[in-house]
């Protein structure tokens, strides 16, 4: 369906709102991709913080102009599929990933996060990055960890020089 002036400005306006704020983006060729697949995918999209959206290339083109991804612009062929990362950066590869193992028609073409283009190759990279939480939990793992050897180092003393025992006999003799 073609799309007169006006709607083709909303439909740059709106991804260029998104890719002002979004950590990557993922293009994917889609074509032969079923209508079922097609809506499954933007279901997980929704439900995992990733803007997806089919768009000719000249105005996804026009969208990413002025922002990080305008690196992107000149790889933009065929028809393809813009995933955008607006709450984690490996989102939109983990998504892509996941479909593209079971529809061989999916493919993953460019990459670009931080206003750098990667191959499609990069998907696996993005893919593997840790959410939110698992980032989180990494960290707290990696501050805890010198408070953890400094109070075993302190057992040990404690236990070489037989402070141990004594701590453990003075509340039985109280």
């Amino acid at each position: 369906m073609a799309l007169n002036l006006s709607q083709k400005q909303e439909v740059v306006a709106e991804l260029a709102e998104v890719a002002a704020k979004a950590h990557s983006l993922v293009a994917a060729e889609y074509a032969g991709t079923t209508v079922s697949q097609m809506t499954a995918m933007r279901k997980k999209a929704r439900e995992s913080g990733v803007f997806l959206k089919v768009v000719k290339n000249t105005l996804a083109a026009r969208a990413v102009a002025g922002t990080e991804f305008e690196v992107v612009a000149d790889a933009l062929t065929g028809p393809l599929l813009y995933a955008f990362s607006t709450e984690e950066p490996g989102a939109a590869g983990r998504l892509i990933k996941e479909f593209a193992k079971t529809n061989e028609k999916l493919k993953p073409k460019v990459v670009s996060i931080e206003g750098k283009l990667f191959d499609a190759r990069h998907v696996d990279v993005l893919a593997s990055l840790p959410t939110r939480e698992e980032a989180l939990s990494m960290l707290a793992r990696v501050l805890a960890e010198p408070v953890t050897m400094f109070a075993r180092a302190i057992k040990a003393v404690a236990d070489k020089q037989g402070g141990g025992e004594v701590a453990a006999e003075a509340p039985a003799e109280a």
